[in-house]
């Protein structure tokens, strides 16, 4: 099995499939809206007023709360993006997975906000508070309270967040020594 990239995007991943899909019109609205903005093009103005528009639209449908300025790598998965919120200032890597009621926000004993690596994997329910780093393709529990970072490749669970597992090889190779 191929390991998914912790550094290039996978674009397919947030291609919108058909109209109702909240999540990935949302994430299509928001890349929109920050593409129109950075635009010389005329007239640029139509075109933010759409996508903010349609981008409000569908927050109020999935209940997110992802500000229009939040830097997001690409190919964001979001299941069910019910009660996400992530803080303005923090950063998602590219290709990661975030379920429902997920919290990425200041506060905690590390000042700043929390910034994903590539490819991390966030259990529903999970809060990730402060100046917090989330190493490439690591993982954390649902529930989880993470307040201290957690390096690449580990597996954080409970509240406060520890880790309960590290794997230092990529996961091709760790198969390759199972057999």
């Amino acid at each position: 099995m191929q390991e998914i990239s912790a550094t290039v995007p996978d674009w397919s991943r947030e291609r919108v499939r058909k109209f109702f899909d909240p999540s990935r019109q949302l994430l299509r609205h928001l890349r929109g809206f920050q593409r129109a903005l950075e635009s010389s093009r005329f007239p640029r103005t139509p075109r933010v007023l759409w996508h903010l528009v349609l981008f409000r639209l569908w927050s109020i449908v999935t209940g997110a709360e992802i500000d229009l300025s939040t830097n997001i790598g690409g190919g964001l998965l979001m299941p069910h993006p019910n009660g996400i919120v992530i803080h303005p200032e923090a950063i998602v890597g590219p290709n990661c997975l975030i379920f429902q009621q997920v919290t990425l926000g200041a506060g905690g004993p590390i000042a700043g906000c929390p910034k994903l690596g590539g490819h991390v994997d966030v259990g529903a329910g999970a809060k990730i508070l402060g100046g917090v780093t989330i190493g490439d393709h690591a993982r954390i529990g649902a529930n989880a309270v993470v307040l201290a970072d957690v390096p690449s490749r580990a597996t954080a669970v409970g509240i406060p967040a520890r880790i309960v597992f590290q794997n230092s090889a990529p996961a091709s190779d760790a198969a390759m020594r199972m057999r």
